[in-house]
């Protein structure tokens, strides 16, 4: 027990002896370590330089509330827990935390591919008009390193014959992308997101490119169609309905016309008549265009009440933070690469010096050993 005690009681010290040495043997090979850490910050320049900037735009869209869903004390329990209440509930199977499925989905993407962007050139003055699709195969950039990992696979491609040149006449068809539409859909969904505070059902858009104005063009775009796409799904049975009630309206005022046509026709053909039959007849047609117009009232209001309807269902949405060119790049965090490469150039220097060389001069020593053994 007391030999247990009195090793427990070296461990410390042996402990502070090795981390002594280890940095003793650090500061013996000073020379190495900076001479590694030198290099390690030169690739990080390198690669940090190599990578395009990147403009990032923000906008933050307040959807409108829906008390009707939320109400009293249930809605505020479900708020302070961080949850919405009216998420799960009600007719409205389209809420604030579907929009990122929305926003990422494939027609919504390859709505934008005809999208017109506007470039910045040199002078920082609009230069160049495009689509989407256009500049996202003309004008984004990759770092050289994406070329050289590349260059196998398209020699593999040419080898194989290529892919065959799409028809001139092809229409997109969401249901059945190309593999260049595909790809496509792939970067801009890369480049565009959408996310919900689930608190405040705040939705931020975000968009990434390595043009600035065509980052705050295409997320105000991205913004205007998602509430385009939100407004015609609340409206779709409300303008249903508002078509229906006009189609009634419409045939209905044209059997008020008719009736009231055949009515002052009989009227002027039959001017003096005193005969009970003559005015069993004009009451008749005077009955009938009087229903007639009743009718039309009717509809005529039902009209009105559809208008009334689309209105209400049309949602309202408050620009909390609207699309602005963005001044500073967003990416790539130079200095961050810069630092990040030197210590792990420092890093990769120290376990080497403390650990694998030794490994590795212990082993020449042992093949030395057994080469020698075995001569003699």
């Amino acid at each position: 027990m007391q030999e247990d005690k009195d090793i427990k009681r070296q461990d410390p010290e042996e402990k502070e002896i090795d981390l002594l040495e280890l940095a003793s043997k650090l500061w013996d090979k000073r020379k190495k370590l900076l001479i590694w850490s030198v290099c390690g910050a030169v690739i990080g320049i390198i690669i940090a330089f190599s990578i395009p900037k990147e403009y990032s735009t923000t906008v933050k869209l307040a959807p409108e509330a829906n008390e009707a869903k939320a109400s009293g004390g249930l809605g505020a329990l479900a708020s302070m827990a961080g949850l919405s209440a009216g998420s799960a509930s009600g007719a409205d199977a389209l809420y604030p935390q579907l929009y990122p499925d929305v926003v990422s989905s494939v027609p919504f993407m390859t709505g934008l591919f005809d999208v017109e962007v506007t470039t910045l050139g040199a002078d920082g003055k609009p230069d160049k008009k495009m689509t989407v699709a256009q500049y996202m195969e003309e004008d984004i950039s990759a770092p050289w390193w994406s070329a050289v990992l590349g260059l196998p696979f398209k020699l593999l491609g040419a080898i194989r014959g290529g892919d065959e040149d799409e028809d001139a006449t092809h229409k997109l068809n969401t249901f059945r992308l190309t593999k260049e539409e595909n790809k496509l859909v792939e970067a801009l969904n890369k480049r565009i997101a959408a996310s919900v505070d689930q608190k405040t059902s705040v939705v931020s858009i975000n968009v990434n490119m390595q043009d600035p104005l065509v980052s705050a063009i295409l997320a105000d775009t991205v913004v205007s169609r998602l509430q385009q796409f939100i407004t015609e799904y609340r409206t779709n049975k409300a303008r249903k309905d508002l078509e229906y009630a006009e189609t009634l309206n419409e045939e209905a005022q044209q059997e008020y016309y008719k009736a009231q046509q055949r009515y002052a026709d009989y009227l002027d053909r039959n001017q003096g008549i005193v005969l009970y039959s003559a005015q069993i007849t004009r009451d008749r047609l005077e009955n009938e265009a009087t229903l007639a117009f009743n009718l039309y009232n009717q509809t005529a209001q039902q009209v009105q009440k559809a208008k009334a309807k689309v209105q209400e269902t049309t949602p309202v949405y408050a620009i909390v933070t609207p699309a602005t060119v963005p001044v500073k790049a967003s990416s790539p965090k130079k200095m961050m690469i810069l630092v990040g490469f030197t210590f792990l150039a420092f890093v990769a220097c120290a376990a080497w010096i403390l650990f694998g060389q030794p490994l590795w001069e212990e082993r020449k020593k042992s093949a030395a050993e057994n080469k020698r053994k075995n001569a003699e």
